[in-house]
C-alpha cells in the first residue's frame, strides 16, 4: 500500500481489506454446508413416501365412500365428514375402552416389575451373581414373535388344554374352564402376554436410565443414613423420569396399536361378544371388507387419539420435572 497516503485513508483500506478476507472465509465456509443437507436428505425423502404420502391419502380416503359388495366396487365417491359419523356410531368407544383396560392391565405389572428388576441390577451393594444369564433371561421373551406367543397361550388355555388338566388334577376345579367365554380371563391373558413379552425391554431401559445417574449422588445419600426406599423415591425415580415418561408414551403407543395377540387368541372376533375387540382389529375388519373409506376414517382418529394421549402424558409426567417445588 502506499505510505504516501494519508494516514486516514489507508486505515479505511485496511478495514475494507480486512473485511473482505472475512466474508471470502465465510464463504468458503459455507460451501460445506450442501453436505449436510446431502446427509439427511434420505430420512425426508423415505419419511415423505413411506409416511407423510400415506398419511395424506388415508386422510383423503377417510372423506370417500369407497367399498366393494361381492364383485361390484361402490366409489370412490365424496361423501365429506360421513365415514367418522358412521364410526362412531358403530361402537368405536367401546372399542377404545377395550384397548385401554387391556393396555392398563398389562402395563402396570410391567412397569412395577421391570422398576423393580432394574434396581436390583444396577444397585452396587446387593452384587447379584450371574447378571448376565438373567438379563438375557428376561428380555428372551421379547424375541418370540407376537403370534408364535399367542399360539401358544390358545393352546395352553383351550378348552382341553393343559392348563385346565393341571388344575383338574391339582383339584382346583371340577371342570374345565373355558377362558374365552369370560371376558375377565381374555383380557387377563391378552395383558398378561403383553406384560410377559415387554417388561424386559423395559427393564433394559431403565437400567440404561438409572446406571446414567451419578453414582456419588448414592453414596451420599447413603453416608446420610437414606433408607433404600427413601434413596429410590428422592433420588432415582425424578432423575429416572426423562426415562420412564420415554417408556410410558412408546407402552401406550404399542397399546393403542395392539392387535395381534388379541386377533389369534380370539380369532379376530373379539370374543366374547367383542369385548375384547381392539380398535385395531376393528381397523382390520374394515380392511379386509376392502371399505377404505371406513378404514381410512379409523385410521385417523387412531393417530389423533395417540397423539393427543401422548402429548398429555409427555405434559403432566415432565411439568413437575421442568418445574419442581420451591425452584
Amino acid at each position: 500500500m502506499d505510505t504516501r497516503l494519508p494516514w486516514w485513508f489507508r486505515f479505511n483500506l485496511d478495514e475494507v481489506y480486512m473485511a473482505e478476507k472475512i466474508k471470502q472465509k465465510k464463504l468458503k465456509a459455507t460451501k460445506y454446508d450442501k453436505w449436510g443437507y446431502f446427509f439427511i436428505a434420505p430420512f425426508f425423502i423415505v419419511f415423505t413416501i413411506f409416511s407423510l404420502v400415506p398419511l395424506i391419502s388415508t386422510f383423503a380416503n377417510s372423506l370417500f365412500e369407497n367399498y366393494r359388495v361381492g364383485l361390484k366396487i361402490v366409489g370412490p365417491k365424496f361423501i365429506g365428514l360421513a365415514n367418522y359419523k358412521n364410526i362412531f356410531s358403530d361402537n368405536i368407544l367401546v372399542y377404545a375402552k377395550n384397548t385401554l383396560v387391556m393396555w392398563i392391565l398389562g402395563f402396570l405389572p410391567q412397569i412395577i416389575f421391570s422398576l423393580l428388576l432394574s434396581v436390583w441390577f444396577t444397585n452396587t451393594e446387593l452384587r447379584l451373581q450371574f447378571q448376565q444369564f438373567f438379563k438375557t433371561v428376561i428380555y428372551m421373551p421379547n424375541l418370540i414373535m407376537a403370534s408364535a406367543f399367542a399360539m401358544l397361550f390358545f393352546t395352553l388355555f383351550s378348552p382341553e388344554g393343559p392348563m385346565n388338566s393341571i388344575l383338574l388334577k391339582a383339584g382346583f376345579i371340577t371342570e374345565n374352564i373355558r377362558f374365552f367365554e369370560s371376558t375377565k380371563w381374555v383380557h387377563t391373558l391378552v395383558a398378561g402376554m403383553n406384560c410377559l413379552m415387554w417388561y424386559g425391554n423395559t427393564t433394559i431401559l431403565l437400567m440404561a436410565g438409572i446406571m446414567g445417574i451419578d453414582e456419588s449422588l448414592f453414596e451420599a445419600a447413603r453416608i446420610d443414613g437414606a433408607s433404600p426406599l427413601q434413596i429410590f423415591f428422592k433420588i432415582t425415580l425424578p432423575l429416572l423420569l426423562p426415562i420412564f415418561v420415554y417408556v410410558i408414551i412408546t407402552s401406550l403407543i404399542g397399546g393403542i396399536q395392539m392387535f395381534d395377540i388379541p386377533q389369534i387368541l380370539t380369532n379376530g372376533e373379539g370374543v366374547p361378544d367383542r369385548t375384547s375387540m381392539t380398535i385395531i382389529m376393528y381397523l382390520n375388519k374394515h380392511l379386509a371388507n376392502k371399505n377404505y373409506g371406513m378404514a381410512g376414517a379409523v385410521s385417523v382418529v387412531t393417530f389423533l387419539v395417540t397423539g393427543i394421549l401422548s402429548f398429555s402424558v409427555y405434559s403432566i409426567t415432565m411439568k413437575q420435572f421442568k418445574n419442581p417445588k420451591g425452584a
